[in-house]
Order: C-alpha cells, then structure tokens, then sequence
C-alpha cells in the first residue's frame, strides 16, 4: 500500500486479523440477487486492466485520497502482464460501471481492490468472482482486511495462525484462473446470474 496517490514510498501490511470470504458462504442480498436475474450487463475477464485500476483508485471509495500511487500501479500492469494479475470487468455496453483486480497464485486468490459507479457493480463483480474461482478449484479468497461490505457479502476475519494454514494449503494447489473464463474474454460461461445458490 502507498500513503497515498502522490506518495513514492511503498508499505507492507501484514494485518493480525485476515479478512476472507469463504468461497461456500458467499451471501448473495436480495438487490444482488434482482440484480443478477436483469442479466443486462456484460462480464469480461482481464479486458482492460488499466481502466480497472485507475477506476479502483478513483471511484467508490469513501476515502478522499487513495492507496494506489504510481508504483503500485506499475507493479500489477507488470503482474498482468505476466497473468499473475487478473481482472473481472461489469460493463454497460461501453462503459465499466464495477469491477476488481487481485493476485491468482495456487489455489489462492488474493483481492486487491474494486469499485463501483451504479448499484451492485462491484457485488456484481465479486460475485462471478466467486464463481470463476469455485469452478476453477481455488480455495481461499483473500481479502486482506474485513469491511463491512465485505462483511455483507460473507466476509470473515481468522487470525494469522489460521490464515498462514489455508495459505500454505492453497499454494499447494495447481489452480487456473482461465480454465473457466476462456481467457481475457466475455464471461458467459458464468453468465447463468438465474442460478445465485
């Protein structure tokens, strides 16, 4: 993380209690739920990632400055670069209204930052997430720390002993993050938002 936009300096946060969301206990509201049965927004996998990145530092956040700065943002186009970094995309025909960016190593998906600039856009987002990572074999879905959106979504905190356990477990795992996107394409393999369970 970065002081801020404008700082240089970057910092490593190793919080004592972990935020996750069990990737079985995703809870999905009734407005995600109407939201998904509209089906009217379109699903894209690793599309964009700059328009992602500069969204998440920018848009839905009731923070007035953000972490992301500059190196930050060099670091994971690099990440992405190499398909390490990936992205889930909402689109409104041509405009991005949510999504999100994190890190797929092993069986471990570690969540980074979203956003969101209509209703539901980054619940969206997160939602075929947990699809894409179920379907794929992944088991833990790290959020770094717990707030309350998340917690509405099914988030948890564990403590680091318990963390460090599912990490070293999840690294084990030989998981592909686009053995159910297609790759850097549409997401309608996941596209059936009728089935929310």
């Amino acid at each position: 993380m970065a002081e801020n936009e404008h700082s240089d300096d970057v910092f490593w946060v190793s919080p004592e209690k972990r935020g996750i969301i069990p990737l079985d206990k995703f809870y999905i509201s009734k407005s995600l739920k109407k939201a998904l049965k509209k089906n009217t927004y379109q699903i894209k996998i690793d599309n964009d990632f700059d328009a992602i990145i500069h969204a998440c530092a920018h848009f839905g956040t009731e923070r007035e400055d953000t972490w992301i700065n500059a190196n930050i943002k060099k670091a994971y186009r690099e990440l992405f670069d190499m398909k390490v970094c990936h992205t889930v995309e909402v689109w409104d025909n041509d405009n991005l209204v949510g999504g999100l960016y994190g890190l797929a190593i092993g069986g471990a998906f570690f969540g980074e930052s979203m956003f969101h600039t209509v209703n539901n856009g980054s619940k969206i987002a997160l939602y075929h997430l947990v699809k894409l990572l179920k379907s794929a074999g992944y088991t833990l879905l790290d959020t770094q720390f717990l707030t309350p959106h998340l917690a509405s979504l099914g988030g948890i905190e564990i403590d680091k002993k318990e963390y460090i356990e599912k990490l070293n477990h999840a690294l084990e795992i030989d998981a592909n993050f686009h053995l159910s996107s297609g790759g850097g394409t549409s997401l309608d393999c996941l596209q059936s938002s009728s089935q929310t369970s």
